[in-house]
């Protein structure tokens, strides 16, 4: 394991507080005067608003307000934006996407009238008391209805129910080399819908200022300055400055918080129309059923290898489910995101992808850890394997064969991976899952009645998200140095690694710094977390803001010292004469740079300093993740008995925190191979999977100990050398497990099985193999 060697494991910063229930989480919040809000959904998922009746419900005890879609819009709220979009073939088609719906409900659990009372009750209560008259129209529920010829049209606008389509990479290339291939493998994958389903659920309160016509929106956010630039302008119509938007601690997020929901705009805009401020919290019903969902696209792909197991292309067709509209970064993770990853490590001449997005009567879909990349390794990986046993290919040889071991390599959508010791971490992982021994195990299973399989899967990520961050060092007067990042925690311990840093960076204790984050108003700018992007992008401009930082103060410190610059260094928190008779300390320079005295030397703003960093690369990290499983036949029960990982996230600056990350990926990943699902009617659209009754998750009793090893290739793309491993555990292990599960079931001559790998659906498989 390679690591900073500065930056110690230990306890979080942030532990004491969380340990000691001094958490400050939204809901925690409390204003004077505040009203709670209840929200009345579409219980049809397509249907004409004939009309609402909102009379009983607006007299009943301790009701404020009951508003419909139609008087935000005659209070000249927008629609919400699509923000995220990509290169595709024509205009992506982005229908109007009002916080209450206006003329039509499109899915279950769409947002149709708000209720405002003096309690949750009152609200809950009330809610119970509007009608909705509807007039129900025809449901498209899943993507096959939806493109099936004379389908009926969720848009006027897209005839088709086509939002999009997008391709990229040489199709002529692919083509040509497909038809002289000595094997081509065919597969359909389905990544299936899923949850991200973060600890905290939604929660919010909003205030209004009507002196100074300010808005405040406490959130459970982890992207907020992208959140404020969604709603100020193209909702609200105003200027940004008019909002603050801050978030303290954040229970979990996973993609789902970096987004604008309906329920934001809806509570900001009651707290204007009442003059109160207004708070809400989801249910779990909401969460499941009226929250972005992740994943949802199939893909039917094509690899292509030579006569001696050579890959020489990859073509690949993504039909992703977008929900009823567009989500903020819809369309991004099965075009733009997934194609930065597309064939994994491996060396291929020839990529083609095409992908098209579609319009159904669900609730839309977005970025859920990983977006686009999970989806573009399960395809490789699973081509991969199933090319090994059609074709008479052993699976680690072949992944041998065709991994890249030279750098930089130029793949062939474009993306260039600038290091990695991919073949170093497959023959580690496959040395330490004991591959040679374990037929034998296979064999001591058979014997008490259960199959045995063993999964390799390796993985590439593309980690950086927004490829701009800004990070501002600033110097109060008390004597604290403030950390103000754009980079947003939502559990991952920023507060404790960024913290760390500067403190080891500048000879400080951690108890000189104030960690300042997720505030739109303290801080400047900033892209939030995604796209496993908060150590590359905003530790990395952190130590490039401590070295511009330094660069300034030095003259100054010079100065103070009565000292030829050059005769002068800085460490422990002290710049000192080379004779060390003399030194000053930093916090003495920055207060000395406070002086107008000191402007030449410092300007301005003293040793207040602010660096954003922009265009910069991805790093890639990499890694091979080994599960092995076995499954009761008489039940379809798949237990997973052991997980291996060996992976490279470059310079490892706080182990304990890789570990831990790794660690919920990789749960995450089980989930959706073995259990996650979220499930709609094909006919009605009503979801049915709409509690934690229905909708399956992960838990500890089903997990091995999870055996982790770093092997760090560490990369130029930032001052540390660190490449990001928030999204790797969920990339890894979805192929890695079906790919055990399939090598368990391949005695009985099943090569293929979709996710997730249920009980019904494993014992389904072996009961069609044997012709029940």
């Amino acid at each position: 394991m390679q690591t900073s060697a500065a930056v110690k494991p230990s306890l979080r910063l942030e532990d004491q507080r969380f340990l000691t229930g001094l958490g400050r989480y939204t809901d925690d919040g409390r204003q004077p005067g505040e009203l709670h809000a209840r929200f009345v959904r579409a219980d049809h998922a397509h249907a004409a608003i004939v009309g609402i009746d909102t009379a009983d419900a607006a007299a009943a005890p301790g009701v404020v307000g009951v508003w419909i879609g139609a008087d935000l819009v005659a209070d000249g709220l927008g629609p919400m934006p699509c923000s995220v979009v990509a290169a595709t073939e024509a205009p992506i088609i982005i229908p109007p996407h009002h916080a209450l719906a206006v003329d039509r409900a499109r899915y279950v659990g769409e947002p149709v009238a708000l209720i405002v009372a003096e309690s949750v009750e009152a609200a809950t209560d009330a809610a119970e008391l509007v009608i909705v008259e509807y007039d129900e129209l025809p449901v498209v529920a899943d993507i096959d209805t939806a493109m099936a010829e004379g389908a009926s049209a969720i848009w006027p606008q897209a005839p088709d129910n086509c939002a999009y389509r997008f391709s990229k990479g040489d199709a002529e290339a692919a083509r040509s080399a497909m038809a002289s291939a000595a094997h081509i493998v065919e597969l359909d994958l389905d990544n299936q819908r899923v949850s991200a389903f973060p600890m905290e659920p939604r929660a919010a309160i909003a205030a209004y200022d009507s002196n100074a016509e300010t808005f405040t929106l406490e959130l459970t956010g982890q992207g907020l300055h992208g959140i404020l630039g969604d709603l100020a302008g193209p909702v609200f119509d105003l200027p940004a400055d008019r909002f603050r938007l801050f978030a303290n601690d954040v229970g979990g997020g996973f993609g789902l918080k970096n987004f604008l929901f309906a329920e934001w705009v809806a509570v900001l805009w009651a707290a204007r129309r009442s003059g109160r401020p207004v708070r809400w919290l989801a249910t779990t019903g909401e969460e499941l059923s009226a929250a972005i969902h992740g994943r949802a696209v199939r893909s039917t792909a094509r690899l292509a290898l030579d006569a001696d197991g050579g890959f020489l292309a990859l073509e690949v067709d993504m039909v992703a489910d977008m929900g009823a509209y567009l989500s903020s970064g819809g369309p991004n993770a099965a075009t733009n995101a997934a194609s930065t990853a597309m064939g994994g490590v491996y060396v291929i001449p020839a990529i083609h992808m095409r992908s098209r997005g579609i319009f159904t009567n669900t609730a839309p879909v977005d970025a859920y850890r990983g977006a686009g990349k999970p989806e573009a390794n399960f395809v490789i990986e699973r081509l991969i394997d199933a090319a090994a046993r059609r074709c008479g290919f052993d699976p680690v040889d072949l992944r041998r064969r065709n991994i890249v071991e030279t750098f930089p390599y130029p793949k062939a959508l474009g993306a260039v991976l600038d290091c990695g010791r991919f073949r170093a971490n497959l023959d580690d992982a496959v040395s330490l899952a004991d591959r040679t021994g374990f037929e034998i195990r296979r064999s001591d299973t058979l014997k008490i009645g259960k199959l045995r399989g063993l999964g390799v899967a390796c993985f590439l990520e593309s980690s950086r998200g927004a490829p701009q961050e800004e990070v501002e060092i600033r110097f109060t007067i008390d004597g604290i140095v403030e950390l103000a990042t754009g980079t947003e925690s939502n559990g991952q311990g920023h507060e404790t690694v960024f913290t760390r840093l500067a403190a080891e960076r500048l000879g400080l204790p951690v108890e000189a710094f104030r960690y300042v984050q997720a505030d739109t108003k303290a801080t400047r700018t900033g892209f939030g977390h995604g796209g496993a992007r908060s150590m590359h992008m905003g530790a990395g401009t952190l130590v490039l803001a401590i070295d511009e930082m330094l660069e300034k103060a030095h003259p100054l410190a010079a100065r103070l010292l009565q000292a030829d610059p050059d005769a002068v260094a800085f460490a422990d928190g002290h710049f000192t004469a080379v004779d060390r008779a003399r030194s000053v300390s930093l916090l003495d320079v920055a207060a000395a740079a406070r002086s107008p005295d000191a402007s030449p030397e410092t300007g301005e703003r003293g040793l207040d300093t602010t660096v954003f960093r922009r265009d910069v690369p991805f790093t890639f990290p990499g890694g091979c993740h080994i599960a092995e499983v076995e499954i009761e036949p008489d039940t379809g029960r798949v237990d997973l008995v052991r997980y291996i990982a060996v992976d490279d996230y470059g310079r490892i600056v706080d182990p304990q925190l890789t570990e831990g990350q790794l660690h919920g990926g990789v749960v995450q990943g089980i989930g959706q191979a073995l259990v996650e699902r979220i499930v709609y009617d094909s006919d009605s659209g009503q979801l049915l999977s709409g509690s934690l009754m229905d909708y399956a998750l992960p838990r500890a009793v089903d997990l091995p100990m999870f055996e982790v090893t770093f092997a760090g290739e560490p990369t130029a793309a930032n001052p540390l050398g660190v490449k990001g491993v928030g999204q790797a555990g969920c990339i890894a292990a979805p192929p890695a497990v079906i790919n055990a599960v399939v090598d368990a079931l391949s005695p009985l001559g099943i090569d293929h099985i979709q996710m997730p790998a249920t009980p019904e659906r494993v014992w389904r498989a072996i009961a069609e193999s044997a012709g029940d």
